[in-house]
């Protein structure tokens, strides 16, 4: 079996819709940012070491990202609840949605094999995808590069 995300998507193509539970108790859809730039990023998991920089570094970036007329949306299958206590221990200004159904994952092809200290596993892919205001995909980092992520992204709302 391969690993690695199984991503069928490219840039131009529509992005999936989606809608999901988020943290605080809400709930979001990929519908309700029409007009704005999406940054969608799926990363493993909540409170983990890789994690907890790259919401740092968006967290950190955020007004930079709002000038832009874009949003983060953080996407994990991790529950609402872990998503409630990822905010409020970092203190993130942007939504985390909760996929424990894997649905968005899947349609985003970023679900699949994954091996981490000799272990195998399936898992969510560190995968972003920067969407347009008309919502089509605008680029795809599949391979992330955490330290230079949020910056490459703001290139990328500038471009």
């Amino acid at each position: 079996m391969a690993f690695g995300p199984n991503i069928t998507l490219k840039e131009g193509d529509q992005a999936p819709a989606f809608s999901a539970p988020s943290n605080g108790s809400g709930r979001v859809a990929l519908k309700d940012f029409k007009g704005k730039s999406v940054i969608l990023y799926f990363y493993p998991k909540d409170n983990t070491p890789g994690c907890n920089k790259e919401a740092c570094a968006f967290r950190d970036a955020n007004q930079k990202i709002e000038r832009k007329n874009a949003i983060v949306l953080g996407v994990s299958v991790d529950s609402v609840k872990s998503h409630d206590k990822f905010v409020e221990k970092f203190d993130l200004p942007f939504v985390l949605v909760s996929d424990e159904a894997k649905e968005i994952v899947t349609a985003y092809g970023v679900w699949g094999r994954k091996k981490f200290m000799g272990r195998e596993f399936d898992g969510t892919h560190r995968v972003t995808f920067l969407i347009d205001p008309a919502g089509r995909i605008k680029k795809i980092w599949p391979k992330v590069k955490i330290d230079l992520h949020a910056e490459e992204v703001l290139a990328a709302l500038n471009g």
